[in-house]
């Protein structure tokens, strides 16, 4: 049967223009709006611990609003847990967070605090919310990932779109993905995929048939200077449709 596959878009570069000059615009709940009317099956926003765009004011009017599900990128501390907790997101994907990195440089470090990271899962899923883990694409970390309670992993494509818009080779890289996204699904989990992604890439790895749904932000807002954001939305659904 084949999958439907969905198109989360990320607004957090919204709130980084917005940020630059300590301004009011643009307004990432006007971005998140216009978005889910031009067929956006879900927002993402990244609540960084620095706050360094989306602020936790943006979490809370984004959930007031919106009509689709809120997907909440968060690091794996008792702080950031709280506030899902207390905002609910429909879902929540567990990142890694380097206070100095420019944006995620890769995926999480499963082995570190593992049973922290368990019981963060454990307790959110009380609460009706899902959660996906932000991994490497390795069997080892899609097994790890499910014996650990997520209901899916997100596989970081940063590797393979560096590799891609560089013109080296892509065909490990792309099989990898491939190979991780099979068996996560095979075991129960829903597989997503994200980071780096553009027109070219996806129109390659939407070709992986496990993977359900694509977070994609930075391209987004970068393409919208140029063509608006209703149409490079669009052009991305029209893409992962086939």
């Amino acid at each position: 049967m084949k999958i439907k596959k969905r198109l989360g878009v990320n607004i957090d570069h919204v709130a980084t223009i917005r940020n630059a000059r300590g301004e009011k615009y643009p307004d990432p709940l006007h971005a998140a709006l216009v978005a889910q009317k031009s067929g956006a099956d879900s927002i993402t926003i990244h609540l960084r611990e620095d706050r360094r765009h989306i602020k936790d004011h943006d979490l809370r009017i984004i959930k007031k609003k919106l009509k689709i599900p809120l997907n909440l990128e968060m690091s794996a501390t008792k702080e950031m847990f709280k506030i899902a907790i207390k905002h609910k997101p429909n879902y929540v994907c567990i990142v890694p967070e380097k206070r100095l990195e420019i944006t995620t440089e890769g995926g999480l470090n499963l082995h570190h605090k593992i049973n922290f990271l368990k019981q963060i899962i454990l307790n959110l899923k009380k609460k009706n919310i899902r959660v996906a883990l932000f991994i490497e694409p390795k069997i080892s970390d899609v097994i790890i990932s499910k014996k650990i309670g997520a209901d899916c992993v997100e596989l970081h494509t940063g590797r393979y779109c560096n590799l891609f818009n560089n013109k080296n080779k892509t065909k490990s890289s792309f099989l990898s993905i491939k190979k991780a996204a099979t068996y996560g699904k095979k075991i129960g989990l829903d597989v997503h995929a994200g980071h780096g992604l553009t027109y070219d890439t996806l129109r390659h790895i939407s070709k992986i048939h496990p993977i359900s749904e694509f977070n994609i932000g930075h391209f987004i807002i970068a393409e919208s200077i140029f063509i608006g954001l209703k149409k490079s939305i669009k052009k991305f659904k029209k893409i992962i449709s086939g």
